[in-house]
């Protein structure tokens, strides 16, 4: 069972992104999702990243509070 604390910066490292403070906020900035487009199927995610999210959401898993974190920060 994975106990560690899963936030923003956490959920980047998770998706293989740069996960310091100014890049979370930098990516934030760039990548504004238009109302009714869900978070999984952004343009930008790469495969393995948007079935990560798609299935983490799913599963009701523990990373699901930071994923509908970010979702509300790209909307």
């Amino acid at each position: 069972m994975d106990t560690s604390e899963h936030t923003l910066s956490t959920l980047f490292a998770q998706l293989g992104l740069d996960n310091e403070p100014a890049a979370i906020e930098r990516f934030i900035q760039e990548h504004k999702l238009p109302a009714g487009t869900a978070l999984a199927k952004a343009a930008f995610w790469n495969p393995a990243q948007a079935s990560f999210l798609q299935e983490a959401w799913r599963a009701d898993s523990d990373w699901v509070d930071v994923i509908d974190e970010l979702n509300k920060l790209l909307h």
